[in-house]
């Protein structure tokens, strides 16, 4: 009789938990992390997820801010894992912002528990990092990437563009996409010189590091076959590759 109670008691509170979600009146589920219980609600109001609720494992942490584009190829991505190292898992919610021809905006959300509470942390945003630690040239034959003193230049010649579409430097902005890869917070800037044409992607890692998550490596890739954003490739040490902590270089 006890092991066919037990179940039912079980079932029963398995039910009652997908009740409770359901009660948020007035919000729907924009995306799940089933195995580590977490749940985000969102209203859709004039096209995009507003006033988002974040359940995490049964409690409601309201996200009244935030926003995210209704599309399902873009729904936000939630992860929940060991990120530095100290054998606690950390929450990362990425949100697309916006998107469309030549545009992919997110933002990334980073939270680890303290006193049984989500804490938010600070994450750098790369285009500050792109600030400090890039520098830039465009001509009408070649892109040039300056980060310490690695250098890369860009044959733009076979782009044919047009000398009014040109941009007068490279453009940093409209393509910024967080991903987790081998276990690391990671975001690909790309690099813009005229409206529809991209000469490669600024790539940096994020480590812990006082109470926040600052840029560990920054590099540029031109060579999509390379580039850990589009498939199963490992960061390894690219050529290229500037680390900053510390101000050394690799």
């Amino acid at each position: 009789m006890k092991p066919y109670f037990t179940l039912i008691i079980g079932l029963a509170l398995l039910f009652t938990t997908t009740y409770v979600r359901a009660e948020i009146k007035g919000y729907e589920i924009v995306s799940q992390n089933n195995k580590e219980n977490v749940t985000l609600y969102g209203k859709e109001i004039d096209g995009l997820y507003r006033g988002f609720k974040i359940d995490f494992k049964g409690v409601i942490y309201p996200k009244p801010y935030w926003n995210s584009t209704t599309s399902l190829a873009y729904a936000p991505q939630i992860f929940y894992l060991d990120m530095n190292k100290d054998k606690k898992k950390e929450l990362i919610i990425t949100l697309t912002t916006g998107n469309g021809s030549g545009v992919k905006l997110e933002e990334v959300h980073l939270f680890k528990m303290q006193d049984d509470q989500l804490v938010e942390l600070i994450v750098d945003h790369p285009l500050a990092i792109i600030n400090n630690n890039v520098k830039t040239e465009l001509s009408n034959k070649e892109a040039k990437i300056c980060i310490g003193d690695k250098d890369d230049e860009v044959d733009i010649t076979p782009f044919q563009i047009k000398p009014e579409n040109l941009f007068n430097d490279i453009g940093f902005g409209s393509i910024i996409d967080y991903e987790i890869i081998d276990n690391q917070l990671m975001v690909r800037v790309s690099g813009q010189i005229s409206p529809a044409s991209f000469v490669g992607d600024i790539v940096i890692s994020y480590e812990y590091r006082d109470n926040m998550y600052q840029a560990e490596t920054i590099f540029f890739i031109k060579d999509i076959n390379k580039n850990p954003f589009y498939g199963p490739v490992t960061v390894g040490d690219p050529k290229g590759m500037v680390l900053l902590k510390k101000g050394a270089e690799k």
